[in-house]
């Protein structure tokens, strides 16, 4: 049976009526059905198997991985709504191996009672070490409980394998300004739950940069939002106008990030990357502006330039990479402003290098032959002979030392099926 607003389970925090009673307006409009929960409807519309699991309170063991304010902790208030588990919410910030300890006996106690599962909801699950995340596995694995973990983080590198092997991983994008723009009018028009009886009234540009301001993030386009209206003074009618010059006034900053749309993010890298590519100094340092401008984080634009000193330059000048991971460890070093002077050095000298992409593109072939062939065994003379008995299998026989004869660089280094492939193929040569 669906509850109604009053009666949603108010899961992170202590609340009077169902609510806190100052509850930020993104908790408040926080979706408690999925006819609400927009911008993820690849995983959320009625036929999608994420839903259906869901619903039919069927779910296994997931990770919710996404950018801040995509719908991460959303997904886990609709799955405590249509789960008879115990659901159990616990942040990695604020709690530890003890308190988690407690839950798994609660856990296992319900289980062996009445035979109640219990799904474990853990917020910022990336903050937990590799060794605290040893404490999920053997209760993951005996379905004490029903993992549901959530982060930021690429769990590729933030969550241990073993975990990763016992859970789905969802993941979940920046939302798009069509999601933004259904989620900021039933901010302005609800008048239980949102900011309706505000009367507030955006101009069409102030919708359009308060969207971009949101920049994919729910939670950065509804905080903004409560702010500016509630800033704004109340007209003769009781009607809160909000305009451009409004809005960057209450937000003391320009509120646009990179320019109309919150996808801009995306856009604005590809055109400094390109323009680096293309050995475009001047159009390279502009788009390194508005990035600067729009509040990006410099060691993100950082990492960029390693990336392209080995992608785009190569070994057409090697000393790209040692520019590039220079400039990243200034930035770290220095910090803004000032780290601004040190990307910029970075950016021209990087734009106006000899490009080759030879070596990426040669590791791009190669691991189109891995996938298409599988592993193909070593060839015997490359293999290291460590004991007797592989030496008597001929493992290094017939190998050539190169220190002692220099013509045994021509000796093949390819499996069998692939001798004489050629990826490595330098410009000029």
């Amino acid at each position: 049976m669906a509850m109604s607003r009053d009666q949603t389970p108010n899961l992170f925090g202590p609340s009077e009526g169902g609510k806190p009673v100052e509850a930020p307006l993104a908790e408040r409009l926080r979706p408690c059905e999925f006819a609400d929960f927009v911008g993820q409807e690849e995983m959320t519309a009625p036929d999608r198997p994420l839903r259906r699991a869901i619903e039919a309170d069927q779910l296994s063991s997931v990770i919710f991985w996404g950018p801040p304010g995509s719908g991460k902790t959303t997904l886990a208030h609709l799955v405590a709504r249509h789960t008879k588990a115990q659901f159990v919410p616990f942040s990695a910030v604020t709690g530890g191996v003890p308190e988690l300890r407690a839950i798994i006996k609660t856990a296992e106690q319900r289980q062996a009672i009445n035979g109640q599962r219990t799904i474990l909801f853990v917020d910022e699950i990336h903050r937990f070490n590799k060794a605290q995340q040893d404490a999920f596995l053997p209760h993951v694995e005996r379905g004490t409980i029903i993992l549901v973990g959530a982060t930021t983080e690429n769990p590729s590198f933030e969550v241990i394998a073993p975990l990763l092997s016992r859970a789905l991983v969802i993941v979940l994008k920046s939302l798009a300004p069509e999601a933004l723009e259904q989620i900021l009018d039933r901010a302005l028009t609800d008048a239980e739950i949102g900011l309706g009886k505000w009367k507030a009234c955006l101009s069409h540009e102030a919708r359009e940069r308060l969207i971009a301001y949101g920049n994919g993030d729910a939670r950065a386009l509804l905080t903004a939002l409560d702010f500016v209206v509630r800033q704004q003074p109340a007209g003769s009618d009781g009607t809160r106008l909000i305009d451009t010059v409004a809005l960057e006034a209450a937000l003391l900053k320009k509120s646009i990030r990179y320019d109309k749309s919150g996808e801009e993010h995306y856009n604005v890298i590809s055109a400094y990357i390109k323009s680096l590519r293309d050995s475009d100094p001047d159009g390279a340092l502009y788009w390194l502006a508005r990035m600067l401008e729009g509040g990006e984080d410099p060691k993100f634009i950082a990492r960029r330039l390693v990336i392209f000193a080995s992608e785009d330059i190569g070994n057409a000048d090697p000393m790209g990479l040692v520019v590039a991971t220079a400039v990243a460890q200034a930035v770290q070093f220095v910090g803004l402003p000032e780290a601004q002077i040190n990307l910029a050095q970075g950016t021209t000298y990087l734009a106006t290098r000899a490009k080759d992409n030879a070596s990426y593109v040669g590791l791009l072939e190669a691991m189109e032959d891995v996938q298409a062939q599988g592993n193909l065994g070593v060839p015997l003379h490359l293999r290291n002979a460590v004991t007797a008995m592989m030496k008597g299998f001929g493992y290094g026989k017939g190998y050539r030392y190169v220190h002692d004869d220099p013509q045994a660089t021509g000796q093949e280094h390819l499996p069998e099926s692939l001798k004489g492939r050629r990826y490595y193929r330098p410009k000029g040569l």
